[in-house]
């Protein structure tokens, strides 16, 4: 007898669960939207907090931005001043040597044409001769007439020059005019007086010509000069032409060359002049030229960045403290609320992240705002001293920066507080 098999039924399988057939991910994603999402939210909860903080960040790098764009705008303020006072004149002579009787003699001369050789030269603005004459008689007088009861006084010097000599030692006209290169190329009698030799003379105006007598010779007196610092003999002296020594006086060659040069071109145009006044023996020709420019400038503007400097750290370093003391607030205060997201997921490192990044944006945020306040405070009392304001666009940029790194520096340790934080004792105490 063949057995039936006996088969029981079976239900069916109950199909699998949604969900089960795909991976079931470890925790949930926080992407950096969501970052800045959650390290935004509290910023606005509290605008009286927030601008208490962001004034302190404010003042921290709008002060570092200012002192610093100060410091440069002194510095240059400070150049200015140093060049208005620095040696700007060249002056070149022939070498002299002493000869058998000890008496200092000229090894070489210097050409006609010496102005328009240094001219050429870079570095020199202004050029101009200048020749001490030697008088046959030595007199100088205002009067033609020689009174033999008047008391002896010592004759005043007198120079020959060629035109542009007072413009190129920075001197100022005081009455009249100058000689210009017609009087000189016409050999004209005509002479300029240093105000002080005037004075003396008793010469205060030139417009009824008056004239002055060089051993008998009449020049007449066209101008009247003063405000030579760099020359100050000549204020005492009388000026001529060139070509009026040339024909009066037999003046046979230049005495010297008075250049004028911008400045920190001092050794450049040593090196060169010489060179160009005597090309075949430039060691015959002696230049007296200032050196580069001033160390004193450079270690007074160092030594006011630094002052500055210091000023502007101290500055920042209260308003880092003010950002750290803001954000160690703001985790006492979401204790609760750091409990709950610790408890439903959320990473040690996330919540430390929302700290530091509303700490960052806080310092982003003021830096930007200090660094222009910084920049408009520069140009504004800039232009009310009428200085030059002078101000490197990276200060700008780097100020903001310079805010978000204090954010980060500063919410550090309020974000690793955050982090110590357990759920259970942060949600019985909330």
């Amino acid at each position: 007898m063949k057995l039936a098999r006996v088969t029981r039924n079976r239900p069916p399988a109950d199909p699998p669960a949604a969900g089960l057939l795909s991976p079931v991910p470890s925790a949930d994603r926080f992407s950096f939207i969501d970052l800045l999402i959650e390290a935004t939210s509290d910023l606005g909860t509290r605008p009286g907090r927030l601008l208490m903080t962001l004034a302190g960040t404010i003042l921290g790098i709008g002060a570092l931005v200012a002192t610093l764009g100060f410091a440069q705008t002194t510095a240059g303020q400070l150049a200015k001043q140093f060049d208005a006072f620095a040696a700007t004149q060249v002056i070149a002579s022939p070498a002299t040597a002493q000869n058998s009787d000890g008496n200092s003699v000229a090894t070489a001369s210097l050409p006609w044409d010496a102005v328009e050789r240094m001219e050429r030269l870079a570095g020199i603005e202004q050029a101009a001769l200048i020749t001490e004459v030697k008088l046959r008689e030595g007199t100088v007088t205002a009067v033609p007439v020689n009174d033999p009861s008047a008391p002896l006084t010592s004759p005043p010097r007198v120079f020959a020059a060629s035109p542009g000599l007072i413009d190129t030692l920075k001197g100022t006209v005081l009455h009249g005019r100058l000689f210009d290169a017609g009087h000189d190329q016409r050999h004209d009698r005509v002479a300029v007086l240093g105000n002080r030799l005037a004075d003396r003379l008793g010469i205060t105006r030139v417009d009824s010509q008056p004239s002055i007598f060089i051993d008998g010779l009449p020049y007449a007196v066209v101008g009247v000069f003063g405000d030579v610092q760099q020359r100050s003999e000549l204020l005492e002296s009388v000026v001529i032409s060139t070509g009026a020594a040339r024909s009066d006086f037999g003046l046979g060659a230049p005495g010297e060359v008075q250049a004028r040069i911008v400045v920190g071109a001092g050794p450049q145009v040593a090196d060169q002049a010489a060179l160009s006044l005597s090309p075949d023996e430039p060691e015959r020709i002696d230049v007296a030229a200032p050196q580069g420019r001033s160390q004193l400038a450079g270690n007074v503007q160092a030594d006011v960045n630094l002052i500055f400097v210091v000023l502007s750290v101290v500055v920042l370093l209260a308003g880092g403290v003010g950002i750290a003391n803001v954000t160690m607030l703001s985790v006492m205060e979401r204790t609760g609320e750091i409990g709950l997201r610790r408890a439903i997921g959320a990473t040690r490192r996330q919540i430390a992240a929302q700290f530091v990044a509303e700490s960052v944006i806080i310092g982003l945020l003021g830096g930007i705002l200090g660094a222009a306040a910084g920049v408009f405070t520069v140009i504004g009392i800039s232009l009310s001293q009428q200085w030059t304001p002078v101000l490197n666009p990276l200060l700008a940029c780097g100020g903001a920066l310079l805010g978000a790194l204090v954010g980060l520096v500063a919410g550090g340790f309020p974000a690793r507080k955050a982090t110590r934080i357990e759920p259970v004792v942060a949600l019985r105490g909330a």
